[in-house]
């Protein structure tokens, strides 16, 4: 998977975990450093509202997640629920079997809101959307053009953190930055208004779209947000920049 070109690089991850997509890039040999553009906190009602549509959740027929974060504060509860499960793409899905213990019933072959609109059952029906504040009303306006009755609830707020001046320089000094959300796109612009010099990899086209919109140029986009692809994508990057500088004057 292309150990040659990821040997010694400097790669930075910016999502707020690292998780197993840092053991495999350290296991093909490249430097890697964490460094989280954005914290997720707790909703803006320290949780009210999540905490009181899962107390009727056996009243809807879907639970609909949309991301890790989402997966992390309501797999507990889902657990005892027989509500159907979709989410958004498999790395959600697989936080959501994790702590429910049980298969996920919808994940589209497309890993984004658009793939599970797509592919969501037209059959009219109740669905509590769990989302961060972000997260915009695409997703909740979609099932309701097609039928569906849609309670959204905040599960979670996404923040931009203060970077030091040692996660700055990492930032810099990588040969690949790896940028998991448009979120994370704009708290580096906010924290550093000079353009980063790596190779920049995102992970999807909308938050290619978002860094592309300010201004950031991509090296590379992602497949789906799964390890493997990101991993996958990383590696191209850096196979070019090796074949270019093979390349005879």
């Amino acid at each position: 998977m292309g150990a040659t070109a990821l040997d010694s690089r400097r790669i930075v991850l910016t999502r707020p975990t690292a998780g197993r997509l840092a053991d495999l890039l350290r296991g093909l040999g490249a430097f890697v450093e964490h460094v989280p553009l954005i914290e997720i906190g707790d909703a803006a009602d320290g949780g009210a509202a999540l905490t009181a549509a899962l107390g009727q959740l056996d009243s809807f027929d879907w639970l609909v997640v949309t991301s890790a974060n989402g997966a992390r504060r309501l797999g507990a509860v889902a657990r005892a629920s027989a509500v159907k499960v979709a989410a958004v793409g498999a790395v959600t899905a697989a936080t959501v079997s994790a702590l429910t213990g049980r298969p996920v019933d919808l994940v589209p072959a497309e890993q984004n809101t658009d793939g599970l609109l797509a592919e969501f059952p037209r059959t009219p029906s109740s669905i509590l959307l769990a989302q961060g504040n972000l997260a915009g009303s695409d997703l909740a306006d979609g099932l309701r053009s097609i039928g569906h009755q849609v309670t959204t609830v905040e599960a979670y707020v996404t923040r931009h953190r203060t970077l030091s001046g040692d996660e700055r320089d990492a930032l810099h000094s990588a040969d690949v930055v790896v940028l998991s959300s448009g979120s994370a796109v704009d708290a580096w612009l906010a924290a550093e208004r000079a353009p980063i010099g790596a190779a920049i990899v995102t992970i999807g086209p909308k938050t290619a779209a978002v860094a592309a919109k300010r201004g950031l140029r991509i090296a590379a986009v992602s497949a789906s947000p799964s390890d493997d692809d990101i991993v996958n994508a990383v590696a191209g990057v850096l196979r070019g920049r090796a074949a270019r500088r093979a390349r005879p004057m």
